[in-house]
């Protein structure tokens, strides 16, 4: 087990150490995107939203979608927190958890005390109002998620700069190749490579759907693992 320090800390403690290896695999993934990334973490009572961006403009003249990555994980004490720190802190932090001889033991993570600025933090979607679209097999959304990967890497030539391979990024995950809802918006391709990339959709051998919502300018695909927020050009 991993205890609580006596004195007041920021921080939150997972239920057990296999909750601990789920959140360091999610925000990992997170770090496969953008090894600088940043997450955003809320506590709220005995439930923490882990937030992370796969795809966000990298300027005013960026024409990236915002797409963000949120799990939530349960505690196992009351929190209250809302930081935005380098996924590597959290990556840290978790590699040097060790199981006690107890893996169903709580575990408890301090909070990183600095802080970082993401411009995609500040814009997270509402919590409440969501309406269904329908849903879309799990076998589409890998299929349009290992396309566009392969169309970036086309695209980008070797050696090129960051503001090369954004600007592909930007062009081939804002695309929407009408995988989407039947009755709902355009959703662009980078939300499905979102899904495939946090690891939301299952393997191929499964066959499962992910549920998609909306409110507003926000739409929102689900599986039973986690949750890719997309937001919606006016």
């Amino acid at each position: 087990m991993t205890p609580a320090p006596e004195n007041p800390v920021a921080g939150f403690s997972l239920l057990d150490h296999r909750d601990a290896a789920d959140l360091a695999t999610y925000v990992s993934r997170a770090r496969s995107v953008d090894p600088q990334a940043a997450v955003r973490l809320q506590a709220m009572g005995q439930v923490l939203a882990v937030w992370v961006s796969v795809i966000h403009p990298a300027g005013l003249l960026d024409t990236a979608p915002v797409v963000l990555g949120l799990r939530t994980i349960g505690l196992a004490e009351p929190s209250s927190l809302d930081a935005t720190v380098a996924a590597s802190a959290i990556t840290d932090r978790l590699a040097r958890v060790g199981s006690g001889g107890n893996d169903a033991a709580p575990v408890w993570l301090t909070a990183p005390p600095q802080e970082v600025f993401a411009s995609w933090a500040g814009i997270l979607a509402p919590r409440s109002g969501w309406s269904a679209l329908g849903a879309v097999p799990a076998a589409l959304v890998r299929d349009v998620a290992r396309m566009g990967v392969q169309a970036v890497s086309d695209a980008v030539p070797a050696d090129s700069g960051a503001a090369v391979v954004q600007k592909v990024r930007a062009r081939v995950w804002g695309a929407a190749s009408g995988w989407g809802p039947a009755d709902g918006p355009a959703v662009p391709d980078g939300a499905a490579f979102a899904l495939d990339v946090l690891g939301f959709v299952p393997p191929s051998a499964q066959e499962v759907h992910v549920a998609t919502e909306r409110t507003g300018q926000w739409v929102r695909l689900s599986t039973g693992v986690g949750h890719v927020l997309v937001k919606l050009p006016r």
